[in-house]
């Protein structure tokens, strides 16, 4: 495939084994059982890989289908208003409150305007840019928005966990307690142990669309699930 070609469309079930070792793609499940080929991403140390997903070079219908799914699933935690967190979850979180009937959400950012306040933000790194030194902050302005209410906190993907832990740390320290929080994609268990630090209850509070998993590479160079 083309690096362009990822993330255009959602297959029918069936369409790709997914019981075998993978080369160029790894074919990620949804629930109903239909099929999305994400790339294959090599880690530092060489014999580990992860499946991508870039939301936003996905086409509207795979953005569509997976804003619909996630919206399903928080649907039952009674949510008031969406927050989003940078750079890519804004994609989704921006869908998803659409797909739940809601007018706006609540963008969160790592771009500091001149009206924002030091202390209403925090430290932001992320496994795909560990190399920058960033804050994340919420607009005063937009406080009003999420004081008293039922928040769901969306992410793109949920990898290390470093992003949502720092996106519930700065809603925590403005008196806010999402109610839920959500991903397109559950990237292996890493995340788990960093949203213990946050509290004991993110955990059963995380829904994702789909779960991919950090993959081993094979002696015969392909890669393959953990035994």
């Amino acid at each position: 495939m083309m690096p362009h070609d990822f993330w255009q469309q959602i297959h029918p079930p069936g369409s790709f084994e997914t019981g075998g070792d993978v080369t160029s793609f790894f074919v990620a499940e949804l629930e109903d059982g239909r099929q999305l080929r994400l790339p294959i991403r090599v880690l530092a140390d060489g014999e580990h890989a992860l499946a991508s997903l870039i939301i936003n070079q996905a086409s509207f219908a795979v953005l569509d289908a997976l804003a619909e799914i996630l919206a399903a699933k928080i649907e039952p935690f009674g949510i008031d208003v969406i927050a989003g967190l940078p750079t890519l979850g804004l994609t989704l979180a921006a869908a998803v409150a659409q797909k739940l009937g809601h007018h706006r959400y609540v963008p969160l950012g790592t771009s500091r305007k001149f009206w924002y306040r030091e202390e209403l933000s925090v430290a932001l790194s992320s496994i795909t840019t560990p190399e920058q030194e960033k804050r994340l902050y919420v607009d005063p302005r937009m406080l009003p928005l999420l004081e008293g209410r039922r928040v769901a906190l969306i992410d793109d993907v949920i990898s290390s966990g470093t992003s949502v832990a720092a996106g519930l740390g700065l809603l925590a320290g403005c008196g806010i307690e999402p109610v839920v929080v959500g991903a397109a994609m559950l990237q292996s268990d890493r995340w788990r142990a960093k949203l213990d630090t946050a509290g004991p209850q993110w955990q059963a509070r995380t829904k994702g669309v789909f779960a991919t998993p950090i993959l081993e590479r094979t002696a015969e160079g392909k890669w393959c699930r953990p035994a």
